[in-house]
């Protein structure tokens, strides 16, 4: 899962991966709310998530800086 996000984010647009980060903040939201209830069964799920999220806001970040 990890190989092919990297892969998909660095041909993402500046708009393309600032969705993809909130959509990402949204699982991990899911997923913090389903540990809290006992109901999440794949807890590595939330560190992926996580890692995630900082591939897509650092690939902004490199983004946002070559514009600038």
């Amino acid at each position: 899962m990890a190989e092919s996000l990297k892969v998909a984010i660095q041909d993402l647009s500046e708009q393309e991966l600032a969705a993809k980060s909130v959509a990402l903040r949204k699982q991990l939201f899911d997923a913090r709310l389903q540990k809290s209830t006992a109901r999440l069964e794949k807890t590595h799920v939330i560190r992926a998530l996580r890692r995630d999220i900082a591939r897509c806001e650092t690939k902004l970040t490199q983004l946002r800086s070559n514009n600038a």
